[in-house]
């Protein structure tokens, strides 16, 4: 079958790889599609991968089904998590998979087959289309979903997004759906102009000195009652403390090394509260798809559809910040 390799330094091939063999509890997909994530960049510009690929956002077809599989059959069509749950402990059984100590992770997505655990599978309903299950049963909703989730059910009017990667949009628009005034913030004129289809009420440029003075004016000098750290840099995240309003949140999405930060002056003078989101909980796949039947249209979330043969093309606009959220299409 064919895959994506990465080889790093930007550059990707598609190569012969063997078929995948489902393990005991495990499942084999055939993929109708799969979506390009901004954590794969630093495997596609840096050192590569020595066997499979990143992918781990994937949906289509079981093809075959391991030892032990119950509930899930050939041909029933499937959205997946890349984390899995061990199964057995109180999280899993409270469908919170992240927060499993033995959870295990899938990827090499980017394939016409892959291989999953049959417990992270989530079968999608035929009104499904492919592109909106892949959003939602993977990280390019299911991260703005989670982190809509830890904020406070009210009093959230404005939010400010810094990072318009796929995860960053798709806070743009799910906040936006919810009725919220969003600052979105970010260095790619194509992503900023894209937040604004999303609905985003103002678009700011990053780096300029005064990003967060823009932020501030835009509110009447109170700040925004949630700010949202999606770019996964330092300078970011503390700007997010310097436009969040007494009282407010910070909602770290960006991976990112360790930042300074002072409990006085940006925590207890000002009451703020800051949390973390990694992907999504497997049981948010209902909410999320009762959102898409209720009007959220997830698919606009998607600016680029690539056949797998142009997996290169689709990385190399990715990283230039000339897309939104990517598909690769297997069979064209």
């Amino acid at each position: 079958m064919k895959s994506v390799q990465f080889e790093g330094k930007s550059s990707i091939r598609i190569v012969e790889a063997p078929e995948p063999e489902p393990g005991p509890g495990e499942v084999v997909v055939a993929t109708a599609v799969s979506a390009v994530c901004g954590s794969e960049m630093q495997a596609y510009k840096g050192g590569g991968q020595a066997s499979g690929n990143s992918g781990h956002e994937g949906a289509g077809v079981v093809a075959r089904v391991g030892e032990g599989v119950t509930g899930i059959k050939v041909g029933q069509r499937v959205g997946v998590s890349a984390i899995a749950g061990c199964g057995a402990c109180s999280y899993c059984a409270r469908g919170q998979y992240t927060w499993c100590s033995r959870f295990t992770f899938y990827g090499s997505m980017h394939a016409e087959k892959f291989v999953v655990a049959a417990r992270a599978c989530h079968i999608l309903p035929d009104d499904v289309p492919w592109e909106v299950g892949v959003l939602i049963s993977g990280d390019g909703l299911g991260v703005p979903y989670h982190s809509a989730a830890r904020m406070p059910p009210d009093g959230v009017d404005s939010v400010a997004v810094f990072g318009l990667g796929p995860i960053g949009l798709g806070s743009v628009l799910l906040q936006s759906y919810l009725g919220r005034r969003v600052a979105a913030v970010d260095l790619s004129e194509y992503r900023l102009d894209y937040a604004m289809k999303l609905g985003a009420r103002w678009t700011i440029r990053a780096g300029a000195p005064t990003t967060a003075a823009q932020i501030l004016e835009l509110t009447a000098g109170q700040g925004v009652d949630v700010a949202i750290e999606a770019a996964g840099r330092p300078e970011t995240a503390k700007q997010c403390f310097e436009v969040v309003r007494k009282g407010g949140m910070v909602v770290f999405n960006g991976e990112q090394g360790a930042i300074p930060l002072s409990p006085s002056e940006d925590f207890i003078r000002r009451d703020i509260t800051a949390v973390g989101s990694w992907f999504y909980h497997f049981r948010e796949f209902g909410d999320m798809l009762k959102l898409y039947r209720n009007g959220l249209r997830a698919q606009d979330l998607v600016s680029h559809r690539f056949p797998l043969a142009e997996a290169p093309r689709a990385f190399a606009e990715f990283a230039a910040g000339r897309t939104a959220k990517v598909l690769l299409q297997m069979g064209g």
